[in-house]
């Protein structure tokens, strides 16, 4: 649900600074500039050239109004975690080293969209594949990685470590360092349609470790410790990613909406809930802080275990600081989106209250 807010409830905004997320609002108005609602938006701030604190402030005040998210009980508060864009070493063939495949979508994957006849279904997309006549679920990880999946030949790039392969496929997009000194660039493609499971949340379960070291950094290290047990842990996720070679000369992964991702200003979310693409001011804590972190952001990107309307996952960029920075955070959040003027609110019960003509 989204409850109309003023912007003197947005915790510090009057000390943040609107213009340095100028650039991510101006790439992000690439793919909104073709909604009706956000048609002028875009095209007045395209005009203005590296607007100061004030006027971008004044920007934003005047064209958008806060909404505050808030979930079916009423909830203000909710989860954010982070990511980033990880490195990992690999190459075009396959050796004894590098034996990790890096796979493309498969033939065999159907996607189903069933929106025309289920309005109600609006971004929900079936996976499966043909069992004779039948529509059946696609293979889960266990069988992909079993070869039982029509992925012979749709290997990108193999890799010298299953457990980073792993988290690339969690993050979503990463960057490959060839022998030679090429690196390649990579992002999602598409998912098997199984639904993501927590190996974190498995391993405390099971009692192999505390819930404060279930970081990304802690999961990593069980498995260094555990390389015998690695394929059975991460099996227990069904989830899996295909991937697509990327132009190396993008700024940034690109994210949901079809634009690169700015590191620290754009920020995946759930778009039943909030509108993709649209500002969002997150009201949260630096990774195992309490130190606040309030910040305007671009919900530029979604992600399978972004569930929820308070839900969020910050995008923390590349390199060594990001990836500590992703694996660390886990904090509650409180979170406003803003949106045009023109932006029509409907009832609360259809998750979006407002969605822009198009």
């Amino acid at each position: 649900m989204l409850r109309q807010a003023s912007w003197s409830d947005l915790p510090e905004w009057p000390a943040e600074d609107p213009s340095q997320a100028w650039d991510a609002f101006l790439i992000g108005c690439r793919a909104l500039v073709k909604q009706d609602a956000w048609r002028n938006i875009c095209t007045v701030a395209d005009s203005i050239q590296r607007p100061d604190r004030e006027t971008a402030r004044r920007f934003f005040e005047s064209s958008l109004t806060p909404y505050q998210v808030v979930d079916a009980e009423g909830s203000e508060e909710g989860l954010i975690t982070g990511y980033y864009e990880p490195l990992l070493r690999g190459s075009r063939k396959r050796s004894a080293r590098y034996r990790h495949p890096l796979y493309g979508v498969p033939d065999d994957l159907l996607v189903v969209d069933l929106t025309e006849v289920y309005p109600e279904l609006k971004g929900l997309r079936l996976r499966g594949r043909l069992d004779g006549r039948r529509i059946v679920p696609y293979y889960d990880r266990g069988q992909i990685e079993l070869g039982q999946a029509a992925i012979r030949g749709r290997e990108i790039v193999w890799v010298d470590d299953a457990i980073e392969l792993f988290f690339l496929q969690i993050q979503g997009s990463g960057r490959i360092a060839l022998e030679g000194g090429e690196t390649l660039r990579i992002g999602y493609a598409d998912q098997n349609g199984h639904p993501y499971r927590s190996i974190g949340r498995l391993l405390v379960e099971r009692g192999e470790m505390p819930l404060e070291k279930a970081s990304m950094q802690g999961i990593q290290a069980w498995a260094r410790a555990n390389p015998a047990r690695v394929t059975e842990l991460l099996n227990q996720n069904a989830s899996y990613v295909f991937f697509r070679e990327l132009p190396a000369e993008l700024t940034g992964p690109l994210g949901a909406l079809g634009v690169p991702l700015t590191e620290r200003r754009s920020v995946a979310i759930d778009s039943r809930f909030v509108p993709l693409g649209a500002p969002v001011y997150l009201a949260t804590t630096w990774p195992l802080s309490s130190r606040p972190l309030n910040r305007l952001m671009l919900g530029q990107d979604t992600g399978g275990a972004i569930r929820g309307a308070i839900r969020a996952d910050f995008f923390w960029g590349f390199g060594p600081e990001a990836a500590r920075e992703a694996g660390r955070m886990r904090q509650p959040l409180r979170m406003w989106v803003l949106l045009p003027k023109p932006f029509k609110i409907q009832d609360p019960a259809s998750g979006i209250q407002g969605a822009a003509p198009r």
